[in-house]
């Protein structure tokens, strides 16, 4: 906690409950990243038992956004928290929702694999690609939260970018794709959701960036500009 520039308290218990609650953030965030890194396989490899995989351990996600969002309402009734530790309840509660919506988007993907195995579909390089992209967006956004390194959380943020230049150009491709074979509709447009699914993780992952920046700084930046964004460094 000291390097989160956290303030001590009297009681000691209170200390260990918001790094105990903080500490559960990380382990669920480890186990969204890997549900996305398991997902990705499985598009590379059109793997259906690896995205079944996936779709069965979202359950887990679930069960710890639950866990983790009724210890924080523990914490707030009994310890009545106030200043910086009010924003850290504060940035746990609205990360672990966007953790878990990005389970959700996993559990999309890896549907979209297993409704489309020995079907006709496009090539599935630029979503991978893409999906690669994001998924070092996300770890680098968990690496920024377990710090609440306001730095990266900037430089983190801006690069969703380039994962919504990828998605476009994602999508240009598979229109012509359905244009050149009307045939594989339906299973492209699986493939198009999917991709979008991959373009709202990076999105989730901007808003865990914007909380960090809120509990350090004490400031919402939610709807302010990448230059007004960086002049908080200064």
């Amino acid at each position: 906690m000291d390097n989160m520039n956290l303030n001590k308290h009297i009681s000691g218990q209170f200390n260990t409950e918001l790094e105990s609650v903080r500490n559960q953030v990380l382990v669920m965030g480890g186990l969204v990243e890997q549900q996305m890194n398991d997902v990705i396989d499985a598009v590379h490899a059109q793997d259906k038992e690896v995205a079944k995989r996936v779709v069965e351990r979202d359950r887990k996600v679930n069960s710890l956004e639950v866990s983790i969002d009724e210890e924080c309402t523990r914490i707030i009734a009994k310890r009545q928290p106030a200043a910086s530790d009010l924003r850290l309840v504060i940035a746990i509660i609205k990360t672990i929702a966007d953790l878990e919506r990005i389970g959700d988007e996993a559990k999309q993907v890896a549907h979209m694999v297993i409704d489309n195995a020995n079907k006709t579909q496009p090539p599935l390089v630029s979503i991978e690609h893409m999906g690669r992209n994001v998924v070092k967006m996300l770890h680098d956004s968990l690496d920024a939260f377990a710090r609440m390194d306001v730095e990266a959380a900037i430089k983190i943020h801006a690069s969703d970018i380039k994962v919504n230049r990828e998605y476009e150009s994602v999508v240009r491709e598979l229109m012509t794709f359905m244009m050149e074979d009307p045939r594989s509709i339906p299973n492209v447009l699986k493939v198009l959701w999917a991709a979008r699914a991959m373009e709202r993780v990076g999105d989730r992952c901007k808003n865990i960036c914007e909380y960090i920046i809120y509990f350090v700084k004490g400031k919402d930046v939610r709807h302010i500009d990448s230059n007004e964004m960086e002049s908080l460094l200064k």
